[in-house]
């Protein structure tokens, strides 16, 4: 469980921010909101994982079996995502999954009115829904927020007696409004990120705190193995290209892929920086001319606010898909399906620095580095006018 807090004096807004772990994402862009909150002693701030306030078997489906689906049975998956976007609102299925969720997350209902928060803030549409039913029946007053955390609008983050919404942009604005959500109710604000993503922090710092040489042309490879092959494989691959460049490799908490990095960096003396967990990715991407990942939300969102353009791989089907298609479209990544064309995208971008920079000047455009700051000015904003008005 996740209780963090930042109390403040007495008769402080309370404001309840719950995110689900289902993948990293919809935690971390919680936190970049809590984040903008800290000192603010009028404020007291909660960030709550729903889930664990939820049974084992809920709690097993939106995480365990939902991160299983996508590593292990992505078709599945995609199907699934489908479905639940297509299906009514009002339908059986949805009728009978609600029914079924408000069973299992009593004890969810149960913590949040102790709270009595005065304001509430969703990323993830799973608490935005119970909270919609608590508000209905009269068991809940508060403001409630949902933040979308992908570039794209799935059925299932719309839900009624909701104050208002945060679209990561106009296109997910849009189809919110032809969906019957009153235009003033969204707000685009982009997909919060930390506050140290709101200032790029010094190039030179950073790539020679890591060994790297500032001037060189650098790429940060981030984000677990699928579709392409373990880090290290990929790294090796990498160095094999011609062009004079230099290569950063995130590992997380994989140990054994540290392990292998750190002998790859060996034999590559001043090419290669292996990396482990790191809760500074910024100083990791402030050296990068172009990060390799994943195109999950939150990633996607943190690169754009440091002006950095991608090859993704390997997106999810269903949200990380249509990211994938989102930041293509806007001209700030390119996609890599194998090993082979991750390696001709790399030689083409070498050989053609012009796209490069204007991949990264898009990129510098569509990026919302102030988002977290937005959501927390617009609720707060929107609670005091509703105060003025009692």
């Amino acid at each position: 469980m996740r209780d963090s807090g930042i109390r403040g004096s007495m008769g402080a807004k309370k404001i309840l921010l719950l995110s689900v772990p289902a993948g990293a994402g919809h935690t971390r862009v919680a936190e970049a909101i809590r984040a903008y909150a800290a000192g603010q002693d009028e404020l007291e701030v909660t960030h709550l994982d729903a889930t664990a306030f939820a049974t084992a078997r809920l709690r097993t489906a939106y995480t365990s079996l939902y991160l299983y689906l996508v590593r292990r049975a992505p078709g599945l998956w995609a199907r699934l995502y489908r479905l639940t976007n297509q299906a009514r609102p009002d339908g059986a299925l949805h009728r009978l999954r609600r029914r079924v969720e408000r069973h299992e997350s009593r004890a969810l209902v149960a913590k949040i009115a102790s709270i009595q928060p005065d304001i509430v803030v969703c990323t993830h549409f799973l608490p935005a829904e119970l909270l919609s039913h608590e508000i209905a029946a009269g068991r809940l007053a508060c403001a409630l927020w949902v933040q979308v955390t992908d570039f794209d609008l799935h059925r299932m983050w719309l839900h009624p007696h909701v104050t208002g919404y945060f679209a990561p942009n106009e296109e997910v604005a849009f189809h919110m409004r032809a969906q019957g959500i009153p235009a003033q109710a969204v707000h685009v604000s982009g997909i919060p990120t930390m506050p140290a993503f709101a200032c790029l922090p010094d190039r030179v710092a950073c790539a020679r705190a890591l060994g790297l040489d500032p001037a060189r042309m650098t790429f940060l490879l981030m984000g677990g193995g699928a579709g392409l092959g373990g880090l290290s494989g990929v790294a090796q691959a990498l160095l094999a290209l011609p062009g004079d460049f230099q290569l950063i490799v995130l590992a997380g908490k994989n140990t054994e892929e540290l392990a292998a990095l750190r002998r790859l960096a060996a034999a590559h003396p001043g090419r290669l920086s292996p990396q482990g967990y790191s809760d500074r990715v910024e100083r990791l991407m402030a050296c990068a001319d172009l990060v390799i990942t994943k195109p999950g939300g939150a990633t996607s969102a943190e690169c754009l606010a440091l002006g950095l353009p991608m090859i993704v791989h390997a997106p999810i089907p269903g949200q990380e898909e249509c990211n994938a298609n989102f930041l293509l479209e806007q001209g700030v990544a390119l996609q890599a399906h194998a090993l082979d064309t991750l390696a001709y995208r790399i030689r083409h971008l070498i050989d053609h620095p012009e796209q490069l920079e204007a991949m990264r000047t898009r990129a510098r455009f569509l990026g919302r580095p102030h988002a977290g700051l937005r959501v927390l000015e617009t609720v707060l904003r929107q609670h005091e006018s509703e105060d003025a008005r009692i």
